[in-house]
């Protein structure tokens, strides 16, 4: 009876530490719809098969970054790193061998060490994995980050290692000694840094390959993050009115991202009304909007770390006064040209030549410009670039390919004091959609968001939550 029951105990023992774990994971990932181990493990898969025989990659966390004082902004994870690992945690550092390495107790050809698990720690700033749950991320062999300091890791004797730039601002936490700036150090001084068989310029190139064509469970989210954008700019759309100031139109679009699943804002957002909408990266938003003005809103939201970059450019009171309505058909017309160019095997400026025709032809037949070189003046930047894990995303800017998702955004900006009449002054107009280029062309994933003068003043008739009045 007595051995019976000893059984009944260690099976309900098991049950309830298998419990607690199950429920430890659960604490760690709520999200249903994250990036699985397999798309990481096919990443690493993928890396490796480029890497040469006997080589190595190496690659850290993202460092944790203060804004002020005791106060730290929220953690971001390097976007390399996590698209190889999944692992959102700090001080971290990741071993993608070519082939299988007795390192420890784990022969194998990938190594992740983690930050140990920490109750006191974890009760401030959130639990987690250590290295016995980081298997949950598809690894078999896994460290904490104090064990890298004793562990032999054969730099030296391999033909060729690979590693990124290494982190910048690293700040030493001296009460802790297995934080990123330790492992900086450890690294450095277990090759002999910098290291004759190194090589910080190959990874780099690897990754932008592979990052710039999205797998199909990269483009769920990406659809999922500019779906949510576009609510955003919608609501936006319905709710700008004369008397709102540049951050409540920021606030409105912010919140429809939050409120859609949205961790983070893709980049800072961009809401310049009137001179501000001259600013190619304005971000202050404090100004108030008046009668006449129009309001450049570029803002993106950010999921499950894939960001979305959106742009349009409104009347704040619905109506495009006849100078905004000439220069913003200008703008979209350039728009159209760009998305022509948007097929697989176009050049990657292919979209700005076709956009920057149309920009320099349209400003000599405002006469804005006299001379077709000026209108550098006016357009500055680029119509295009990746977009992903970054908000301008790792990639070769070759070729175009199916599988690239790439702005088309061009835009022109008539600073006050131009040398050009004064009636065009304080006119920015920005327009700016994510593009899926496909097998036989393109598809314009938020395309849901008007572009047409008349579309944009028909959505801007309609009554928003936010303006209970209109």
């Amino acid at each position: 009876m007595i051995h019976e029951m000893k059984k009944i105990f260690l099976l309900a023992f098991l049950l309830i530490v298998t419990v607690v774990k199950s429920q430890e994971l659960k604490y760690l990932r709520y999200d249903t719809d994250l990036l699985t181990k397999e798309f990481h493990k096919s990443r690493r898969d993928t890396l490796r098969k480029q890497m040469p025989d006997r080589s190595m990659a190496i690659l850290f966390s993202a460092p944790e970054r203060n804004r002020s004082n005791d106060v730290d902004f929220q953690y971001h994870q390097n976007p390399n790193f996590y698209y190889l690992t999944g692992l959102t945690e700090p001080n971290a550092l990741l071993l993608i061998f070519k082939d299988n390495q007795k390192i420890g107790d784990f022969n194998s050809n990938e190594f992740l060490f983690v930050q140990d698990k920490d109750p006191e720690a974890e009760g401030w700033t959130g639990r987690r994995l250590g290295a016995e749950g980081a298997r949950e991320l598809g690894f078999n062999a896994t460290y904490t980050v104090e064990a890298f300091d004793t562990l032999k890791i054969p730099f030296r004797e391999l033909g060729k290692f690979f590693y990124l730039p290494l982190p910048k601002g690293i700040v030493d936490d001296k009460k802790d000694p297995a934080d990123l700036f330790d492992l900086v150090e450890q690294f450095k001084k277990k090759c002999n840094y910098p290291p004759e068989n190194g090589d910080n310029t190959q990874l780099s190139k690897w990754l932008a390959s592979m990052r710039e064509v999205k797998q199909p469970e990269e483009l769920v989210l990406m659809k999922k993050v500019v779906n949510m954008s576009c609510e955003g700019h919608l609501e936006m759309m319905k709710a700008v009115e004369p008397g709102m100031t540049e951050y409540q139109a920021q606030a409105i679009g912010e919140y429809v991202f939050k409120k859609n699943g949205s961790e983070y804002v893709g980049y800072p957002s961009i809401c310049g009304g009137n001179e501000n909408s001259c600013i190619l990266d304005y971000q202050t938003n404090r100004r108030k909007l008046n009668q006449g003005d129009l309001i450049l809103l570029d803002m993106g939201a950010e999921y499950h770390g894939y960001s979305a970059d959106i742009t349009r450019t409104l009347p704040v009171n619905g109506k495009f006064s006849p100078e905004q309505k000439l220069v913003y058909e200008i703008v979209l017309a350039a728009q159209e040209a760009g998305f022509k160019e948007c097929k697989p095997g176009n050049e990657f400026k292919s979209p700005h030549e076709a956009a920057k025709a149309v920009i320099k032809q349209g400003l000599m037949d405002l006469n804005i410009i006299k001379d077709g070189k000026d209108f550098r003046k006016y357009f500055m930047h680029g119509t295009s670039h990746y977009v992903g894990l970054d908000v301008h995303d790792l990639g070769s800017y070759g070729p175009l390919k199916p599988g690239n998702i790439i702005t088309v955004e061009p835009g022109i900006y008539i600073a006050e004091g131009s040398p050009c009449d004064p009636k065009w002054w304080n006119i920015g107009v920005r327009i700016e959609d994510d593009v899926l280029i496909t097998g036989n062309g393109y598809e314009n994933l938020s395309a849901r968001v008007p572009r047409a003068v008349g579309e944009i003043e028909e959505m801007m008739r309609k009554k928003s939550a936010f303006s209970p009045e209109k």
